[in-house]
């Protein structure tokens, strides 16, 4: 899989702004995971913390979902991976567990928050309250939080992706 990415426009309007920034930030953690086998993508960065690549694409996977189906759509739209039982369960798997589901999975959630944040403003407010806060949040505030969530995970993959294969770079 070749990822190729977008810069964001320069002289966008904000919507399209945000949206190209969440963009790139989804085709990077791509980027970091490209032409490696399961087993390298779901190597632990450093004992004891079991955060990998497979896993960072699951969490994203449940974050895209949770923000916006849950939240944006009001969706009833359980976790993919995590449960009350298994807070992490996103970076534990199991023989079973493959790389082309997790990627599916994420690519899954990607287009469906494409295609709910399509019906919102950016000032409009969500049909789901925030389990933190119990507030309707704006889509505004969602993309922001977004591109936040994959710039800080992205730098963890930087890391991970160096340590398998010494792979360095935007």
């Amino acid at each position: 899989m070749t990822t190729e990415r977008r810069a964001p426009a320069y002289d966008a309007d904000e919507r399209t702004m945000l949206e190209g920034w969440l963009e790139f930030h989804r085709q990077t953690l791509a980027a970091k995971c490209a032409g490696l086998t399961r087993a390298q993508l779901a190597i632990a960065s450093v004992e004891p913390s079991p955060l990998s690549l497979m896993g960072l694409v699951r969490h994203m996977a449940d974050v895209e979902r949770s923000w916006y189906r849950r939240v944006l759509a009001g969706e009833d739209a359980p976790p993919r991976y995590w449960s009350d039982a298994d807070r992490d369960g996103e970076f534990h798997f199991g023989e079973g567990d493959t790389w082309q589901e997790a990627y599916t999975g994420w690519q899954t959630e990607i287009e469906t928050a494409r295609r709910n944040a399509a019906g919102f403003g950016l000032d409009d407010l969500s049909k789901g309250r925030s389990r933190h806060t119990g507030e309707r949040i704006s889509l505004r505030w969602i993309h922001t939080h977004m591109i936040e969530e994959y710039a800080r995970h992205n730098g963890h993959a930087d890391l991970i992706r160096e340590r398998i294969d010494g792979s360095t770079g935007d």
